[in-house]
């Protein structure tokens, strides 16, 4: 299907404690205003029914962060720093809980 977005990162864990991480990345068939990197994404880390921490570019909002329930802006270098930052703020978490 030509101008379909590609599904090009697809992993979900369950840690022991049940904590969920799922990371979800689409390559879109060309960069747009709110997405000029050229990707979809949404990042998650929490418990059934509760996001803890997510990283996300939901259409109309560009690319922000959620912690909780405040969300703020996030600035976008690569998917490789996206996916780092995410991962360093789980491991924040987790040692203050």
């Amino acid at each position: 299907m030509a101008g379909a977005a590609s599904l090009i990162e697809d992993r979900k864990s369950v840690l022991e404690s049940g904590a969920i991480i799922q990371i979800r990345v689409w390559r879109l068939p060309r960069p747009t205003h709110e997405r000029p990197h050229g990707l979809k994404y949404s990042l998650l880390y929490g418990q059934p029914g509760e996001r803890i921490i997510g990283y996300d570019n939901e259409s109309g909002k560009g690319d922000h962060r959620h912690y909780r329930d405040h969300e703020e802006t996030y600035t976008f270098v690569s998917l490789a720093k996206l996916i780092a930052d995410f991962e360093a703020d789980i491991r924040e978490e987790i040692e203050n809980e």
